[in-house]
């Protein structure tokens, strides 16, 4: 077997401090409203659980047990989305920092 033939790829790319921060600053945006569209999906699938439990007869077991897995779902889904937001926070006060130290090089 032969090794891979990897092509000779130097991008010249030339953005400046100013342009590094705002594209960071950007794709913290950017995430956040993902993330914002997944509790906001999270909500309506709760919602729309209650919705059928409300219309089924009140002693059925299925339903309810369709209940708690939806349950267990959306607790499993909100408990990564905190995660992800823990490490976005950490990205935005590394940004900070940044910006706090604009005249300092290293």
């Amino acid at each position: 077997m032969s090794m891979p033939n990897i092509p000779d790829i130097s991008p010249k790319i030339s953005i400046d401090r100013e342009d590094v921060i705002n594209l960071l600053l950007a794709s913290i945006a950017l995430e956040e409203i993902g993330l914002a569209h997944i509790i906001n999906a999270e909500g309506e699938k709760i919602q729309f659980a209650i919705g059928k439990l409300n219309e089924a007869p009140t002693h059925l077991p299925t339903t309810t047990d369709l209940i708690l897995k939806i349950n267990d779902s959306v607790n499993h889904t909100l408990t990564s989305t905190i995660q992800k937001e823990l490490l976005l926070d950490n990205k935005l006060k590394q940004v900070i920092e940044l910006i706090k130290n604009k005249h300092k090089h290293y």
